[in-house]
């Protein structure tokens, strides 16, 4: 009769203590499970992340792409149905600078990036070459190329500074802290192009409908800016070169600005246009 309790209650000790036993398993088998998927949820987000920034990475590289005649020495644009005078169309005469102008800029920003590449001293323009528009608010960019690709590109499309300003601190910006490439070596220096863009003030485009917007752009001479809430992004007039169907263009610069591909579209947005006078070195 003892042996039979105690058979008893061996028995349901051992249930009780496989129940015990199958509820942990189930309990670290969920464990193991949610702390997987949290882990895959990380690391899709991280890929989703940088495949984001890569594709913004792309775009930023129309603003100022510039390509490489083969067999010729000089940098040249691609071929393209928009020459530079289109860009400048609307510009009226007293903004526009003359080529003198456009020189002595483009070696300010030279000398400006090389004083801080070889550390020598600031060398101001002499009286003869300072122009009365260098002392104009104008928004600026300044573009650098090697071997026709992109090496850095940076500016203001609102005027912060004087125009002479504007461009030694582009300069120094698209050089050395344009955040897609490590700061511009020694090594590269004599490999450099420069090209400087000189902004119109933006003004404001109103339209109806996304037809109209569509109607309103001119390819090859307005640079578009968009904006919606917190989201901005613009795309100088070059950019129409390497995108010159309107749908294409407002559809990468809504991707540009985080949002989505078809925005101008089905959304409202605050649309700008601006014209450029660009000088480059050849």
């Amino acid at each position: 009769m003892g042996l039979f309790k105690w058979l008893k209650h061996y028995a349901k000790s051992s249930l009780k203590k496989g129940r015990i036993f199958r509820k942990r398993d189930r309990q670290m088998r969920q464990r193991t499970s949610q702390k997987a998927r949290r882990y895959f949820t990380s690391v899709f987000c991280f890929i989703s992340c940088i495949l984001i920034l890569l594709t913004w990475t792309a775009i930023d590289a129309l603003c100022a792409q510039e390509f490489k005649t083969p067999g010729s020495g000089a940098m040249t644009r691609k071929t393209s149905p928009y020459e530079k005078e289109g860009k400048e169309r609307d510009m009226v005469e007293e903004d526009k600078l003359t080529e003198e102008e456009g020189r002595c800029l483009l070696s300010v920003a030279r000398q400006t990036i090389h004083q801080r590449l070889f550390s020598s001293e600031r060398q101001d323009l002499p009286d003869s070459q300072v122009s009365p528009k260098f002392s104009e608010k104008r928004g600026t960019f300044v573009t650098l190329t090697i071997d026709g690709g992109l090496r850095g590109c940076i500016g203001h499309i609102i005027p912060q500074e004087s125009l002479l300003e504007g461009i030694r601190i582009n300069a120094i910006n698209a050089a050395f802290q344009d955040p897609r490439f490590r700061p511009l070596s020694r090594k590269e220096w004599e490999s450099v192009k420069i090209e400087i863009s000189i902004l119109t003030a933006p003004q404001a485009l109103t339209y109806s409908d996304a037809e109209d917007l569509l109607d309103k752009l001119r390819p090859g001479i307005d640079g578009v800016i968009i904006k919606k809430g917190f989201h901005q992004a613009t795309f100088l007039p070059q950019v129409w070169e390497q995108l010159p169907d309107k749908k294409e263009f407002l559809t990468h610069l809504c991707m540009k600005a985080g949002l989505e591909r078809d925005a101008w579209k089905k959304e409202k947005l605050e649309v700008s246009t601006y014209q450029v006078q660009a000088f480059e070195e050849h």
